[in-house]
């Protein structure tokens, strides 16, 4: 998708973002969206660009860790039920208790009686959140096997982002046909009318991040919120307050204008530089 058209159809649907989250906040509603898929498929980025302008107080992201051992003795929803949504708030689940239908059954760290009871409560669990009143998203980004090594090679190539590659997200390389029976089992089990599975084709991740939003919108039944304007008041004049003397305060150095001068001076040189070689060739 090219990037300018990209960018802007992105910014439309943030500002229906923002126009949803003011609903949600207006009317009390309990919005919950699932993003689940398989490593590098691209849902941490798509959650970034939806909870961009959001307010975190309304919005905010769940990324549980690893369960201890205390929650691996309790009811498996447990860690996830206190993450629910109170009125008015949106949770954005970056994985979610599919991981028991996923990752956990994949790689071992569940018993089978374990991960066939998840299939058999998973619905039970998800009908009753929707019957509460619940709006329950659940989004499968899906990516190649050959765009998922090329995400995982760009990951480990960058500094930045070497943080998101883990053992076990590479694994799922030699594991692909595993996961793929896990999500084909997942969904026979788990798609129900009340908490349907969308897929999202995510191998160009812009369209993919169009698409998802998009849709996200429209499964929503929300309405524009009149906003009662804000007034900035005039500034009152002053009652001879002075400030202290700022060298009386711990100040932070100014990296910024030191970095400001060295780049005035290689500008400078580089412009010099070029002078010099002008004259250089009119002279020859």
């Amino acid at each position: 998708m090219p990037k300018k058209l990209y960018e802007s159809e992105l910014k439309k649907l943030q500002a229906q973002l923002v126009d949803l989250q003011a609903w949600v906040h207006e009317t009390g509603a309990r919005i919950v969206v699932l993003f689940e898929g398989r490593d590098a498929a691209g849902k941490g980025s798509t959650i970034k660009r939806i909870q961009e302008y959001l307010n975190p107080r309304i919005t905010r992201v769940v990324a549980l860790p690893t369960p201890s051992q205390r929650d691996q003795t309790r009811w498996y929803f447990q860690r996830y039920v206190s993450q629910l949504p109170s009125a008015g708030e949106i949770v954005l689940f970056d994985r979610s208790w599919y991981n028991r239908a996923g990752v956990e059954h994949v790689m071992g760290y569940c018993t089978n009686e374990q991960y066939h009871r998840f299939l058999h409560q998973a619905p039970i669990f998800e009908r009753m959140l929707v019957e509460d009143g619940i709006i329950l998203l659940k989004y499968w980004f899906s990516v190649s096997d050959i765009e998922q090594e090329n995400r995982f090679n760009s990951r480990n190539q960058d500094p930045m982002r070497r943080w998101k590659l883990s053992p076990n997200d590479v694994l799922s390389i030699t594991k692909w046909e595993d996961y793929s029976r896990a999500k084909d089992t997942m969904l026979v089990h788990t798609d129900i009318p009340e908490a349907r599975w969308f897929e999202i084709d995510n191998e160009d991740k812009r369209r993919g991040r169009i698409n998802m939003i998009s849709h996200l919108l429209s499964r929503v039944p929300y309405q524009p919120v009149e906003r009662e304007p804000v007034v900035i008041p005039t500034r009152p004049a002053s009652k001879g307050y002075e400030r202290p003397p700022r060298d009386e305060s711990g100040q932070v150095p100014d990296v910024a204008r030191q970095l400001e001068a060295e780049y005035a001076a290689r500008k400078a040189a580089k412009a010099q530089r070029k002078q010099e070689e002008a004259a250089a060739e009119a002279a020859e």
